[in-house]
C-alpha cells in the first residue's frame, strides 16, 4: 500500500525526534510572535528602570537639604513656643509639610532633633568675646552696661530668641535639655565671662572669676526667663534702656566689684 507523501514525511520527522529530541525542535527565537530566549533567563530580563510606571531609585531624595531645613525651622519654632514635652514629632512634621517618617529618617528621636534644632544661628562665644573686648565699647559705657546692651540686642533677633526660649522652657522637663543648657552656659557664656572677670579684677584667681561669671549669668538668664518666658510685668514691657539702667550696675559689681 502506497503511503501518502505527507504522512510519510510526518512519520520520518517523528522518528528523528524520538532519536534526538532537541535536534529538530525549532529554537525559541525562531518562533514567530515570541521573543528570543537565551540560556541565561536573567540576562534577558528587562532592567527595572525600563519597566513602564516605575522610576529608577537613587541613593538620595531630591531636595533633601530643603527638607532638613524645613524640619529644623519648624522644630526650632515649636520648641520655643511649646517647650520640649508638648512638642511632638507629628506636629513638627505637619508644620514642616512633610511626613513624620521623614523627620525620623533625617533626625531619629525627638531628643536628637532637639539637639540639632537648638544650635544657635550665631556663635554666642564670638558675640560675648566681641562685647567684652576692651575696644568694643564707648569710653562712657561700663562693661556691665555694654554686656547687657549686647545681650538684649541679640535677644531681639527672632530666630535667636526662639532658640533661647526653647532651651529655657525645656530645661525643667528634659534631662537632654538640662545637659545642653549646662554645656551651653559653660562653654559659650561662663568661659568668656570668667576671662573678662580675670582681666578686669586685679588679683582675681580662676575660682573667683568663675564665681563672678556665674553671678552674671544668673542675672542675665533670670532676666531672660522673667521677661521672655514668664512674661512677668512690668519687665515684659519695659524698654531696653530702663532695664540697662537698673541691671547694668549689678553686672559691673559682679564682674569687678566687691562681693562681700
Amino acid at each position: 500500500m502506497t503511503e501518502i507523501p505527507g504522512r510519510a514525511r510526518r512519520r520520518a520527522d517523528q522518528a528523528q525526534r524520538t532519536e534526538d529530541p532537541g535536534a529538530t525542535r525549532p529554537a525559541a527565537a525562531s518562533r514567530p510572535g515570541r521573543p528570543g530566549r537565551t540560556d541565561d533567563p536573567v540576562a534577558t530580563r528587562p532592567a527595572a528602570a525600563s519597566r513602564p510606571g516605575r522610576a529608577s531609585r537613587s541613593g538620595r531624595r531630591g531636595g533633601d537639604s530643603g527638607t532638613r531645613e524645613a524640619i529644623l525651622a519648624a522644630a526650632r519654632a515649636l520648641f520655643g513656643e511649646l517647650g520640649y514635652d508638648r512638642t511632638t514629632i507629628r506636629r513638627i512634621a505637619a508644620d514642616a509639610g512633610v511626613d513624620a517618617a521623614l523627620v525620623h529618617h533625617f533626625y531619629g528621636t525627638k531628643d536628637q532633633l532637639f539637639a540639632a534644632a537648638m544650635r544657635l544661628p550665631v556663635n554666642p562665644r564670638e558675640v560675648l568675646a566681641e562685647a567684652l573686648s576692651p575696644g568694643s565699647r564707648d569710653q562712657e559705657q561700663s562693661l556691665g552696661e555694654h554686656l547687657l546692651r549686647t545681650v538684649l540686642g541679640v535677644w531681639e533677633v527672632a530666630e535667636i530668641r526662639s532658640t533661647f526660649l526653647g532651651l529655657l522652657r525645656s530645661a525643667p522637663t528634659s534631662e537632654q535639655a538640662v545637659v545642653m543648657l549646662r554645656e551651653f552656659l559653660a562653654g559659650a557664656i561662663l568661659g568668656p565671662l570668667a576671662v573678662a572677670a580675670l582681666e578686669a579684677t586685679p588679683g582675681a584667681d580662676g575660682q573667683d572669676a568663675g564665681y563672678r561669671a556665674a553671678l552674671v549669668a544668673s542675672q542675665v538668664l533670670g532676666l531672660g526667663m522673667t521677661r521672655y518666658v514668664l512674661e512677668v510685668e512690668p519687665l515684659a514691657q519695659a524698654s531696653s534702656e530702663d532695664l540697662i539702667a537698673a541691671i547694668a550696675p549689678n553686672l559691673d559689681r559682679y564682674l569687678t566689684g566687691d562681693l562681700t
